[in-house]
């Protein structure tokens, strides 16, 4: 470990790796309005990551009112509190921007249906 990731590791968020490139995800950011301080949530597709240490960014795409619209977050910021997964996408690629380009049903991902390992798993563990 050199000096500048022993800089970094309390920075560090513990857990941040709950969702991948595909899924459709909820990231509940805080927002600062004056004095006030609310949570808004943002959901849609994650299209792509980019892991550099503590400046580890993602970006979420969605349709409002029928405008695309992408936001980059960074991963270990203290104004994202949480990001929860919504429906985990079934992706060959690592950046989804192929997906600017495409419009209604031809814009959609495949859900990622969770094996009999893993539902095996989650018997197990409610039981």
């Amino acid at each position: 470990m050199n000096l500048i990731q022993k800089i970094q590791a309390p920075q560090l968020k513990p857990g941040a790796e709950n969702f991948k490139v595909g899924d459709t995800i909820k990231v509940h950011f805080k927002i600062i309005e004056g004095k006030t301080e609310r949570v808004q949530i943002y959901e849609g597709l994650c299209i792509a990551m980019k892991n550099a240490g503590l400046g580890r960014t993602f970006m979420v795409r969605k349709n409002s009112y029928g405008v695309g619209v992408e936001r980059v977050f960074p991963m270990n910021s203290p104004r994202v509190e949480k990001v929860e997964v919504v429906k985990a996408g079934r992706v060959r690629r690592a950046k989804l921007y192929y997906i600017r380009t495409k419009i209604g049903k031809a814009a959609k991902i495949k859900e990622l249906l969770p094996t009999r390992k893993v539902e095996a798993k989650a018997a197990v563990a409610k039981a």
